[in-house]
């Protein structure tokens, strides 16, 4: 498997030989900062795909509404000062880079400047938890196109720390927010009966259908929506039997941010059509939960905070949505232990999750993910295809 340290190299499902590492990428999907960068920032987005400036000005406008800046930079910023500090009070003495996809800094600035440094063998640690070609196998995808252009294949190797779904520190601030929200609405509206009157909406970026049945391995089965969607239910599950005052609560899983032409079936219920079917069940109050998302970028503050809020308001429903890991410390924390348990080689048995399908896989299996439109390109951190 080429690109990978000598201890990924072949292809362990969990790499548990230690790996001295000189460097974490913070890769991520990247922003626009400015009016001027949006119509660029939407065409790197969708790079390939034809799609005319007209069309692509229709989703400008979420941008446009912010003052043409993504919010997903900043937070990566803070994101990286905070995985930063968390290092250094643990006295491991690892440097941060940070490089996106989309827009600047770039994966290719972060690999020049890992070069320039001196470091040859890169820890990824991805702004993404669950498994599908967009949240996973694109990042690795990108990272092979970097070292190609950057002319460093060879030179640098980039091994990444497996999806994050089930990791304690990513599951607790999801269990934390539900508590908050349910305590809150009860404290609010003490009359309501929560198991009638309460609903928890677990919400996430609806993909392709297609691309969600080829997520994870094919082996494992995961059934039509694929390793993406029995990720995420598993995890609500998992936040469910834990945050407080839930118990007995109502909930599903629900998808958002839908892009693809109506011909083309993509995960389903849409989170405004399942708010809308609420009052009919006598639900008064709703928990939305971002369980898809690491921090507060547009999918959150736009289709969420925005219009699933609105939908809430339009149908009579108290509405509250709970927070993104952010940089909340058990979420920094945990990405923190992912790192070491690449630097230590920790045993898979000793890897903690909260659900059933975790540990994930450090080296991502063969044909894990594949995008039905484009196929199978080079990528690492796994095996071929």
């Amino acid at each position: 498997m080429p690109g990978a340290s000598a201890a990924a190299a072949s292809g362990p499902a969990h790499v548990t030989e230690p790996v001295a590492y000189d460097a974490i990428l913070l890769a991520s999907f990247g922003g626009p900062e400015g009016q001027d960068d949006v119509i660029p920032f939407l065409r790197n987005v969708t790079r390939g795909r034809g799609i005319p400036d007209e069309r692509l000005e229709e989703v400008a406008h979420h941008y446009r509404a912010f003052g043409g800046v993504s919010p997903i930079n900043a937070q990566n910023r803070a994101l990286k000062a905070a995985l930063e500090a968390e290092l250094a009070s643990r006295g491991i003495e690892l440097p941060v880079l940070w490089g996106n996809r989309n827009w600047d800094p770039y994966l290719r600035e972060a690999l020049t400047e890992a070069h320039e440094r001196g470091f040859r063998s890169l820890i990824a640690v991805a702004t993404s938890a669950y498994s599908s070609y967009s949240s996973c196998r694109q990042y690795r995808e990108d990272f092979a196109i970097a070292l190609d252009e950057t002319g460093l294949a060879g030179e640098i190797t980039i091994d990444k720390v497996r999806q994050f779904f089930d990791h304690p520190g990513f599951v607790q601030p999801f269990i934390d927010g539900v508590s908050a929200a349910v305590a809150g609405i009860r404290e609010q509206f003490p009359d309501l009966d929560p198991t009638r009157e309460i609903e928890v909406l677990f919400s996430t970026h609806s993909i392709p259908s297609a691309d969600a049945e080829r997520s994870g391995p094919a082996s494992r089965g995961f059934g039509p929506g694929g390793a993406y969607a029995a990720q995420h239910l598993a995890v609500a599950e998992a936040v469910m039997a834990t945050a407080a005052g839930a118990e007995g609560l109502p909930w599903q899983l629900v998808y958002q941010s839908r892009s693809g032409p109506p011909s083309q079936p993509w995960l389903e219920p849409d989170i405004n059509d399942a708010i809308a079917e609420l009052p009919a069940k006598g639900v008064k109050a709703v928990v939305i939960v971002p369980l898809g998302f690491v921090s507060d970028h547009m999918e959150v503050m736009w289709d969420l905070d925005n219009e699933a809020l609105e939908t809430c308001a339009e149908h009579g429903l108290h509405g509250v949505r709970t927070p993104t890991p952010g940089v909340d410390p058990a979420y920094v924390s945990g990405l923190v232990d992912l790192v070491l348990e690449r630097v230590s080689g920790t045993p898979t048995a000793d890897r903690p999750a909260r659900t059933p399908l975790g540990p994930w896989y450090d080296v991502c299996r063969p044909g894990c993910c594949e995008n039905v439109r484009l196929g199978f390109k080079p990528a690492l951190a796994g095996i071929a295809p």
